[in-house]
């Protein structure tokens, strides 16, 4: 697949996606809420994880920004992640997604930045993702948080267009598939998978596909 520029015509092509998008959101009381950035950036030098071949110079394909969380986190150390965390009192998703990117690899983006938003995803360690899709554009330098962060990684999106994406795999606990993205040679697990297959599907290639009913793994549940 030919690589997608981070360009306006990409930003064009997202965000009239995302307008005619009608998200499904969680309405119940009472709830843990978080919000994630789902920030598009340009690939820069890319990223040697899995087995993507880093770029030799900087690079303007299109790719996602995602994190491996730190080893010394208590919930879900080395996941990866989207940069996000918990809403504070009063925030909207846009606005804790906005925060948490500054936090935690130094990204200033405003709302002016955001380009819509896709379906909430509730997860088994019980919180209510509210995934925020926000245009970082050539974002030349992140820096991780090393209290929350171990490392930045900008994956094409390309790659999460491959062909033999999703993988799907059954499970004992639910009637419904535990979904995984491959990213290299190896994969992404859901909650964070869901949310990147739902990018793919909504914003890049401009269907209705929901994933809010896909299972995690288990080492994701607590």
């Amino acid at each position: 697949m030919n690589p997608m520029r981070c360009d306006q015509t990409f930003y064009r092509l997202l965000s009239n996606n995302l307008k005619h998008f009608d998200i499904r959101k969680h309405e119940r009381k009472k709830v843990r809420r978080a919000a994630v950035a789902v920030t598009v950036a340009a690939a820069g030098f890319g990223t040697s994880v899995y087995n993507l071949t880093p770029y030799a110079q900087w690079s303007h394909e299109a790719a996602l920004v995602l994190t491996q969380r730190a080893s010394r986190l208590k919930k879900h150390a080395g996941q990866w992640a989207f940069p996000g965390g918990r809403m504070d009192p009063g925030e909207t998703p846009e606005q804790t997604a906005l925060r948490e990117l500054v936090e935690e690899v130094g990204l200033v983006r405003d709302h002016h930045h955001v380009l819509g938003r896709l379906d909430d995803f509730t997860t088994r360690s019980g919180f209510v993702i509210s995934p925020v899709v926000i245009w970082g554009g050539e974002a030349p330098e992140l820096v991780p948080n090393p209290a929350e962060v171990a490392s930045i990684h900008r994956i094409p999106v390309r790659e999460f267009l491959r062909p033999d994406a999703p993988i799907l795999h059954e499970n004992n606990e639910s009637e419904n598939p535990i979904l995984m993205m491959p990213v290299g040679n190896s994969w992404i697990a859901a909650p964070t998978a869901a949310i990147i297959y739902q990018f793919r599907e909504v914003a890049v290639l401009g269907k209705n596909t929901r994933v809010a009913h896909y299972e995690q793994p288990y080492f994701a549940w607590t």
